[in-house]
């Protein structure tokens, strides 16, 4: 695992927490911010997903 694909797992958690905790409390605006935090969070992931994809490639 990477940087990327660990700050991208971490910001996806995060947002899932902010997500739920908005529903709770009733707040849309904090369900919306964790919903767009997760999405970044996979983004990265993803980013981080494939560099380790390409270092393998490269070790071949």
């Amino acid at each position: 695992m990477n940087k990327d694909q660990v700050k991208g797992t971490l910001k996806d958690a995060a947002g899932k927490v902010q997500e739920t905790t908005g529903k709770v409390i009733g707040s849309t605006e904090q369900q919306l911010k964790g919903i767009r935090k997760q999405a970044v969070g996979q983004t990265q992931k993803a980013v981080g997903d494939v560099k380790e994809v390409l270092k393998d490639a490269t070790r071949k």
